[in-house]
């Protein structure tokens, strides 16, 4: 019998049938397109029950959902708090859905948990005890695995990261969303690209002939990988602070591994080394001379395989029961 997986990002949401043993049969994607509140919340819904009435038609029947969410999910409430999805403040995600597959187990985590679930179960984290999963998308966040046990935090916030402070003095613009996220996100990319561009009228190169409201993270890589030096300066701002952001992670919590991840690793693994380089100025030197710095196995399905890993848990747990 299968089992149903979705990742909601901030831009797109995956979804993707599994197997008992993690492995993945089917996927599709469908992209939010502005979709906010209660909006987003049917888009999941109709295409959850689509795909479970398209497996009941195949004479499956699909044995438990995970679902994988950008932001903090509260169990004891089941509603969503998701910064970049407008509406979702406190978003009775589990409501919807329970109305839709009463009979069904229904589990939800953030992102960050189900990407290093995925990798220690799947990926190149196979069975460590203490890792950490850097997700840097539209956002960026932690999964954070310490002596085999997953971090949650007192109000399940653990491993927002985003709101890591890396420099000063503080800014208004980082009490939205943090320090961290604010320049090295795939927002804080955007933004950084813009604020370099205001600051520096003799430019005249590739980006400043895109207009700001359409400019993407895709056009910042592409203009550095052309030589543009308003990308370049960018890129280089976001290696030193993913690296000073790798030496505290590695200085705080001494992991086996720590695996970079999301649509921004992607394009910009390629510069790990750097990155790992930049973070020995700071980092415990122990720890540091003990982690291994990765890109994610996974790639874009790490979420998807996270989902369907906390899915395949709430089957056994049920079993053991």
């Amino acid at each position: 019998m299968p089992i149903l997986a979705a990742d909601l990002g901030g831009t797109k949401l995956s979804l993707g049938l599994f197997s008992n043993d993690i492995e993945l049969l089917h996927k599709e994607k469908v992209l939010l397109k502005n979709c906010t509140g209660r909006e987003v919340g049917r888009l999941i819904c109709d295409h959850v029950s689509a795909m479970i009435h398209t497996q009941a038609a195949q004479h499956y029947h699909i044995e438990s959902i995970g679902i994988a969410i950008p932001g903090i999910y509260s169990e004891s409430r089941g509603t969503v708090w998701a910064p970049n999805i407008p509406g979702w403040e406190n978003y009775p995600l589990l409501e919807e859905l329970k109305s839709i597959v009463p009979d069904i187990p229904v589990v939800i985590s953030n992102d960050r948990a189900c990407y290093i679930t995925a990798e220690i179960e799947k990926g190149i984290a196979l069975n460590c005890t203490d890792a950490v999963f850097v997700a840097v998308g539209t956002g960026i966040g932690a999964g954070i695995v310490s002596g085999g046990k997953m971090l949650v935090g007192a109000n399940d916030i653990s491993g927002a990261i985003g709101w890591m402070a890396l420099e000063r003095p503080f800014n208004e613009k980082y009490a939205s969303c943090g320090c961290f996220e604010s320049i090295a996100s795939g927002q804080g990319i955007v933004k950084l690209a813009i604020e370099f561009i205001q600051s520096h009228p003799e430019y005249d190169g590739k980006l400043k002939a895109i207009s700001s409201d359409l400019l993407s993270t895709r056009d910042v890589f592409d203009a550095h990988g052309q030589g543009d030096i308003i990308a370049r300066e960018v890129i280089q701002r976001c290696i030193v602070v993913w690296g000073m952001a790798l030496a505290n992670i590695v200085s705080m919590l001494n992991p086996q591994m720590v695996i970079f991840g999301g649509g921004v690793f992607g394009p910009a693994a390629k510069w790990l080394p750097e990155i790992e380089a930049e973070a020995r100025k700071w980092a415990q030197p122990v720890s540091m001379k003990y982690v291994t710095v990765a890109a994610t196995s996974l790639g874009s399905d790490a979420g998807l395989y996270g989902a369907a890993c906390i899915a395949f848990q709430k089957i056994k747990s049920s079993t053991v029961l």
